[in-house]
């Protein structure tokens, strides 16, 4: 018998991309218990721990980190064959127009079209902002074939397929009056000048989930096109601006701002991938999906697995 099987390269592959026995049976959509006895039959074929309990982060063994390198040879592997067969089986040719409704989105969504196009040469790739056009009534007219939103809208014949899920903090000066703050508060931001992407207010997360539910309005709204223009104006002190915990990280790390959670408990929202009913089963469109959520947790910090969306 073959003591090391496929399932085991991908849950391994998956517990060292999340760092956590319960996100990786989330991702694998196993429970826990099962996804525990899964490892512990693999390390009792092999007569080996593959990683350190109780470890937080997870930590591998030096065999686990052996069978990693095995994981990071063989997978990719089994997903250019499936890719493959999937071409030889319905076709390789079609279309892909997308739009996405945030520009900090595209720290990860280069990544997933490089590689995309990779495997996938004959398919039509373009792509735009969703900030100057309703990107899902596009999609639903077919003028548009997938958007990356995080306010899925009730619309018949439009499905939505997680990508993962964030937690949207506000941006503040290091010398900023609420920096010494642990949370934020809606009505502290009734005197503060709240930078923000050009877009509607109810399309953004700070508003439909923070400040709206509490008839709250900041005193002053400013926009700004691009993330880096944003913290730049807030590094300076003028204004606040709400983000995902992802897409502000690399500006924490080198302290040039600083982030506080939104509300006592702090919030969560989930972004996804929306595709027209009849065409989620296309491979290449599942294939785009699934190299996306791959690129997600290569690239992002501070993310977790979605819940499947209702």
């Amino acid at each position: 018998m073959t003591k090391i099987e496929i399932k085991h390269l991908k849950t391994l592959s998956t517990l060292n991309s999340t760092g956590s026995l319960v996100e990786a049976a989330k991702q694998l959509h196993l429970t826990q218990s099962a996804l525990s006895h899964q490892l512990k039959e693999l390390e009792g074929r092999l007569d080996c721990s593959l990683f350190i309990r109780k470890s937080r982060p997870l930590r591998f063994t030096v065999s686990g980190l052996r069978l990693l390198e095995l994981a990071e040879q063989v997978l990719p592997q089994i997903r250019s064959a499936e890719r493959d067969l999937s071409r030889l089986a319905s076709g390789d040719a079609g279309r892909l127009h997308m739009a996405i409704e945030c520009h900090s989105c595209f720290q990860w969504l280069m990544p997933a079209i490089d590689k995309f196009r990779d495997s996938w040469p004959e398919v039509e790739l373009d792509f735009s902002s969703g900030f100057s056009f309703l990107p899902l009534p596009a999609l639903k007219r077919g003028n548009l074939d997938l958007v990356v939103t995080s306010d899925p809208q009730p619309i018949e014949g439009i499905t939505y397929i997680p990508l993962f899920s964030y937690q949207p903090m506000l941006a503040l000066s290091r010398h900023h009056r609420l920096a010494n703050k642990t949370y934020i508060e809606a009505e502290d931001l009734s005197q503060e000048t709240l930078i923000t992407y050009p877009v509607e207010k109810e399309r953004l997360d700070i508003f439909n989930q923070f400040l709206m539910p509490e008839g709250v309005s900041p005193a002053k709204i400013r926009q700004a096109d691009m993330t880096l223009m944003m913290l730049q104006l807030v590094a300076s002190g003028r204004g606040v601006a709400g983000l995902p915990n992802w897409a502000l990280f690399e500006y924490l790390k080198k302290d040039y701002v600083v982030a506080r959670r939104l509300g006592k408990e702090g919030l969560w929202n989930t972004l996804y991938a929306a595709v027209r009913e009849e065409q989620k089963s296309l491979p290449y469109l599942e294939d785009f999906i699934k190299t996306a959520i791959d690129c997600c947790f290569a690239h992002l910090k501070g993310i977790k697995v979605a819940d499947a969306a209702e």
